[in-house]
């Protein structure tokens, strides 16, 4: 197995290394560079120089140049890709449609629907012999003329029908939601470009068109997209968790370590590498497609659980090297395992679009590869991950809407099977009664088959109130609302990526925003200058700055910020030039541009081999130097950051004439009250520009940072504007007005943070509520161990609006804390923003994470729940807009759908019940329950959403889904349905002069009666079906209604299809055709619906107290199950249910040993007093009892057996 396996795995790279021929004009073959790229540190340098002649000769092997790169010519790229590879991992076979047919075949209601169709199916088959024992009773079971007989059938066909459109659509929308995910992978796939260096020209190129022998230039925040060598790196430190589990940066140098691994990410740093492995030959690529092989073995295997072939079988096709990827990871087969992958593993890996996700957790897995269980660990990681995969999904929290449902239909089903149920025992009842009591007759064996079709007759029509009682609409509305809502949120910029953080959306109740990009414009210009003791508030004339200072100025910013940021000319005339790389340092070199001086000029006479050392920015120092060797031998080294941590480090200043003058704290004090905090509070980032000289003799320690980068010279401070987005303060002002707390959690400064919060409206002068910083937030959170308290957390975030200065970590406590907090009586739910790399932790742990689609990292795109396509908060504003509509469009249905079922099923009981036979005929029922049910869904969860939804506070996860208004909806809707239907039914024959439907003999034609009974009562329905798009109590019920062109068409649709049901139906429908004046009278009572529904509004909901009753019993009824849910073990209702009916057993139990104790007591004369003593432990526990959600009958069979409760009881008594 694991041969094959292998040879199919190389079959691929097979055709490569038979290629010799073509590889030689090369000088080397895919297999020399796979295992060159196997070695690490300084066993790779050796080989690269005794094999290669150093990197240089590699290059030339590669027939690339190490400065200008490759020439880009078409024949030498495609030859290239020939010989080894393209830089394509083909993904994962999406699952079939059939597989998704079978996954939405496992809804329970679904399930329940099934086997109600199985057993209608086969009584309509069922014939009895012996018809015609005449003296076997009268046709107790009320007229079923023999078109219902024939068609008995169709009801069983109807109900299966509607499983299969429940399911085709469900497994349609997920058919079509993977689809969308594989286009948006391989999107989000075509925007990752990479810099390269082509025919000596940095160009931008998509990942998957890199080539072996590219030179690629990576800096800090890039996910490596190929396996390479570094030729030259500034200060370069890499994440290689995701392939060896080290949590701990590795310092990269092109004579210490120069190997880099496709899917490590750069944390640090800058530099050059020339690629030499793509594709499935990349580290990342093997161990992917080595998880690939054996995939599908593993799952059979897994079956059978045997795990030590599985090793075996992994082992094998391991490689057909002697070394493996043994050499990844020396320390990395310990680390493997180690919490720092931790977070990789539990990724959100929705529908297999996490393409990039599975690489960096297979990358981690192979790291494993060391010892001869080398792939039993990493092929185990996967199953590890599979494991925890499904673990999670049990774990992660029924979103709030799917835990109220699935608690509704539960609730529905039980009533519906209850009055189903008291149906036939009634009918069962009346015919034993009437044939067997009141006439006298004898039950002869002959009759028995005539009796037993008369008993599944009374099934059927049981069968049938349990059917119309179980809203199968429910699911199908859920699956519309959502697909809909998702379709259309990517107009709006946002990109779902698991389905129910759109819903979880509408419920949000705190947003913690960044600031930078999401807030703000993300392009940063120059707009304030402090330079040769003068405070410039608009960028100066060139000519009023001293000609030394203004040289240097230029130098320090043009060489001391990565080459790979520049200006470029704007792609439309007219535009704003295009900002390329880093926008901080964007703004600085516009601030060059516009002192007239060119920085490219100065770049080209220092290119950036010639830079002797760079310390990069990173979020530990806040601030970037790059030390140049100057003609006369001596350093100078250029330094610019955050302006408070770069002037602490300045003892000298350049004055006006250009001269350094010594600059002491309390100058430096002076200039952070005079010119920074000014330009601070305008909302300005402040930079600070400063330089240090160092003799040529004795060279100073460069490793010694500290010594190094003090004592500096100042030279200005520049204050960069990020603008406001325009439409930013509105958003905001929105999501107050809906309830939302808006944070802002920024790296900036706090004055700087504090003026755009104002700017955005996040915060208004005067009103109560926190800034702080980070170092702050952490004081007040944490107690004297250093450990974060809930309680102090709570003290905290109620008032905070905005978090500066802060470190990712400092955000994931803040989410955490909000999420955990138990201060307010609602849970809150939390969104969050983030783009960078280190923000993975706090998007998971949100309830739902935004990843910025733009500026976000690929970690951060990985760890989201929506992508925004155009990092703007405003479209955060419209996905809980989306959201609050799937919520409102679901309770539409809601109100629709129960009034229907109620009114339905108490028609058919009563029915049943009084005349021995429903008014409605089977076949009529579902039509009204098939047909009224998917299009009412359609046509209620597509109403488009409106800005009246952002006017309301969120609902919260415990209110009850039913609210007041809906319940008064529905009743008083149900009592005027009810009221025309029976007064039709007992009278109906006398208003119309017509004959009388009740009691019809059998056999008889469909009469005149019932048809206007079944067609008045799909007329109410129709308009019913408009009062229910409003839910809140609004009178208007009309508003809006033809931005829903689906709604129109569908309420005409089903009225023209009434229409022909009704005039043609005949036997099968039971329908008789009615003349106009009968025809207006029906739709003049259905009409009469909108004017009642205007009466209902006008009851205010206080005068009825019973309605909020009923709201809060169902909150008390929530609590046992919330508890049950802290559990985290998913529970199905049906064994919940039995857990209840348990824990009751147990309660009584008690509370009968309990009274027998009593008795006793008084018996034997002990103490009164001891007994309550006993009674009242006992009842003790019957209070823990209710909480326990363990498997409930060992803790309860405890407290039972002990011994306080049974003290008293002899056994005999019991």
């Amino acid at each position: 197995m694991g041969d094959m396996t292998n040879s199919d795995f190389y079959s691929k790279n097979q055709s490569n290394e038979g290629n010799h021929a073509a590889a030689g004009s090369f000088g080397c073959t895919v297999e020399d560079l796979r295992n060159l790229m196997e070695l690490r540190g300084n066993e790779a340098i050796v080989k690269i120089q005794e094999d290669y002649g150093g990197v240089e000769g590699l290059c030339q092997r590669l027939q690339t140049s190490p400065t200008e790169g490759l020439e880009g010519v078409a024949p030498d790229l495609a030859k290239r890709r020939e010989v080894y590879g393209q830089n394509l991992i083909p993904p994962k076979k999406p699952k079939t449609f059939m597989q998704l047919v079978w996954e939405a075949l496992q809804d329970v209601t679904l399930i329940i629907l099934e086997l109600a169709a199985m057993i209608s199916l086969g009584l309509s088959f069922y014939q009895p012999p012996g018809e015609g024992s005449e003296g076997c009773g009268a046709a107790a079971a009320g007229a079923e003329d023999e078109g219902e007989a024939e068609a008995g059938w169709i009801e069983g066909a109807a109900i299966l029908l509607s499983v299969v459109c429940v399911v085709l659509v469900t497994a349609f929308n997920d058919w079509s939601k993977e689809k969308q995910f594989r286009g948006l992978q391989s999107r989000i796939e075509q925007e990752q470009k990479f810099q390269v260096v082509r025919g000596s020209q940095v160009i931008q190129l998509p990942v998957a068109d890199i080539v072996v022998g590219d030179i690629a230039q990576i800096k800090y925040g890039d996910l490596l997209p190929a396996d390479g060598v570094l030729i030259q790196g500034n200060d370069l430190k890499i994440d290689e968790s995701s392939l060896t589990g080290e949590s701990d940066h590795v310092r990269k140098a092109a004579d210490k370590d120069p190997m880099l691994l496709s899917g490590t990410h750069v944390m640090e740093g800058s530099g050059r590498m020339v690629v030499t492995a793509v594709g499935v030959n990349s580290q990342t690529g093997i161990i992917f497609t080595l998880l690939g092989a054996g995939e599908g073995e593993e799952e059979k295997k897994e079956k059978k659980g045997q795990a030590m072939e599985d090793g075996q079988q992994l082992a094998d096709c391991s490689h057909p090297s002697s070394h493996p990827i043994a050499t990844i990871a020396t320390d990395g087969a310990a680390g493997a395992n180690a919490p720092g992958n931790a977070s990789l593993v539990n990724g959100k890996m929705q529908d297999g679009n996490a393409e990039n996700n599975q690489t960096k957790v297979k990358k981690q897995d192979g790291a494993a590869a060391m010892e001869m269980q080398p792939l039993k660990s990493a092929e185990g990681g996967e199953t590890d991950e599979r494991e925890k995969k499904k673990a999670n999904v049990s774990k992660k929290e029924k979103s709030v809407l799917q835990g109220k449902l699935t608690k509704l239909a539960v609730q529905i089903g039980k009533a519906g099977l209850l009055m189903s149920a008291i149906t036939v025992i009634i009918l069962v009842l009346y015919f034993a009664i009437d044939n067997f009591v009141l006439q006298k007759r004898l039950w002869l064996p002959e009759c028995t088959p005539v009796y037993i079709q008369y008993f599944v007759k009374f099934f059927i029509i049981g069968v049938t109130v349990l059917v119309v009682a179980v809203p199968e609409g429910l699911p199908l509305a859920v699956t519309i609302s959502l697909a809909y809502s998702v379709k259309k949120m990517m107009k709006d910029n946002n990109l779902v990526r698991h389905l129910d953080a759109c819903e979880t959306m509408g419920n949000a109740t705190a947003i913690c925003s960044d600031k930078t990009g999401t807030l703000t414009t993300n392009r940063m210009t120059a707009v304030q200058c402090y330079v040769g003791d003068v405070h410039y508030k608009v960028i100066p004339d060139p000519s009023a700055i001293n000609a030394k200072t203004l040289d240097c100025l230029v130098n320090a910013i043009s060489i001391n910020s990565a080459y790979t940021t520049k200006i470029l000319p704007p792609d439309k005339e007219g535009g704003l030039p295009k900002q390329v790389g880093n926008k901080t340092e964007c703004g600085l070199l516009g601030l060059v541009l516009e002192l007239k001086r060119d920085y490219q000029t100065i770049r080209n006479q220092l290119p950036e081999e010639k830079l002797y050392k760079v310390y990069t920015f990173n979020s530990v120092r806040k601030s970037m130097s790059t030390v140049i060797k100057l003609p006369d031998g001596s350093f100078r080294m250029y330094s610019k950051g955050a302006s408070e941590i770069v002037l602490k480090k300045c003892s000298r200043i350049l004055s006006d004439v250009g001269e350094a003058r010594v600059f002491r704290p309390r100058d430096r004090d002076e200039m952070v009250k005079k010119v920074i905090e000014p330009m601070a509070c305008d909302g300005l980032r402040t930079i600070c520009v400063g330089y240090r000289d160092f003799p040529a003799d004795p060279e100073p320690n460069w490793e010694e940072e500290n010594n190094i980068l003090s004592d500096l010279t100042a030279v200005c401070v520049v204050g960069i504007e990020d603008p406001v987005r325009p439409e930013v303060p509105d958003a905001i002002q929105k999501c107050q007005r809906a309830g939302i707390t808006v944070r802002m959690v920024t790296g900036d400064n706090i004055n700087t943070a504090r003026a755009i919060a104002i700017k955005c409206g996040i915060i208004h002068p005067g009103e109560d509520f926190l800034c702080i910083d980070g170092k702050e937030f952490n004081r007040r959170i944490r107690n004297e161990k250093g450990e974060v308290e809930q309680e102090r957390i709570d003290k905290v975030w109620p008032k905070l609006r905005v978090l500066a200065r802060s470190s990712p970590t400092d955000k994931h406590t803040l989410v955490k804390g909000i999420i955990d907090s138990t201060l307010v009586d609602q849970r809150q739910v939390v969104a969050v923003t983030g783009d960078g790399t280190n923000d993975g932790p706090a998007l998971k742990k949100a309830d739902v994470g935004f990843a910025m689609g733009i500026a976000g990292t690929d970690v951060a795109k990985e760890a989201s729940d929506i992508i925004l396509t155009d990092d703007n908060f405003s479209s955060i504003v419209k996905a809980v807009m989306w959201g609050r509509n799937v919520y409102d469009s679901i309770s539409k249905f809601l109100q629709f759908q129960l009034t229907v079922n109620v009114v339905a099923v108490i028609v058919a009981f009563t029915g049943a019940c009084i005349t021995q036979d429903s008014p409605l005929k089977a076949v009529q029922m579902l039509w009204v329950n098939l047909i009224m049910d998917t299009f009412a869904s359609l046509a209620l969860a597509t109403e488009p959403p409106t800005e009246s939804l952002l006017m309301r506070k969120p609902y919260g996860r415990d209110k009850p889904l039913i609210s007041s208004t809906m319940t008064k909806n529905i009743l008083g809707h149900g009592v005027y349905q009810l009221t025309i239907i029976f007064t039709l039914l007992f009278v109906g024959e006398q208003i119309f002069d017509i004959d009388s439907g009740r009691n019809a003999p059998l056999h008889s034609p469909p009469s005149e009666h019932y048809t206007i009974i079944f067609n008045t009562f799909v007329m109410m329905q129709l308009f019913n079906e408009i009062n229910a798009r409003k839910i809140h109590g609004e009178r208007n019920v009309f508003d809006g209604i033809f931005r829903n062109p689906i709604f129109c068409s569908i309420v005409l649709g089903t009225f023209a299809i009434q229409i022909v049901i009704v005039q043609f139906g005949g036997k099968p429908f039971s329908c008789s055709p009615l003349d106009l004046e009968k025809w207006m009278w029906c739709v003049f009572l259905g009409l009469g619906e909108l004017v009642w529904g205007q009466v209902i509004s006008t009851i205010p909901n206080s005068k009825l107290r019973f309605l909020r009753r009923a709201g809060q019993l169902t909150k008390k009824d929530e609590m046992p199950e919330e508890d049950m849910n802290e559990d985290n073990e998913e529970i199905d209702h049906a064994e919940r249910e039995l857990r209840r009916g348990q824990i009751l057993w147990f309660r009584g139990l008690n509370r009968i040993q309990t009274q027998i104790e009593v008795v006793n007591t008084f018996k034997s004369g002990t103490s009164f007093q001891g007994a309550l003593r006993r009674q009242s432990s006992t009842t003790s526990q019957n209070q823990d009892v209710t909480n326990v959600s363990s498997p409930s009958h060992v803790s309860l069979s405890n407290a039972l057996s002990s011994p306080t409760s049974t003290t008293a009881v002899p056994a005999g008594q019991c």
